[in-house]
């Protein structure tokens, strides 16, 4: 399953990191960018929720929408 999420918090490209670092291993692809506040994830649904991406994000320190 592919969603864009709305991210509030971010700075930098390093918060862009961050996100992406914290999901790799638990999607298929995850693209970060913090200009737009914009998170492209592409998800198996039989291995994570998009409810538990969104709580790695908050765990993260970051907003979601």
């Amino acid at each position: 399953m592919k969603t864009t999420l709305n991210i509030k918090g971010m700075h930098c490209a390093s918060c862009s990191k961050i996100i992406e670092m914290e999901l790799a291993g638990k999607v298929k692809k995850v693209s970060v960018n913090h200009e737009t506040g914009k998170a492209e994830i592409d998800f198996d649904e039989k291995n994570i929720s998009l409810q538990q991406i969104k709580e790695i994000i908050k765990q993260a320190g970051y907003k979601v929408d």
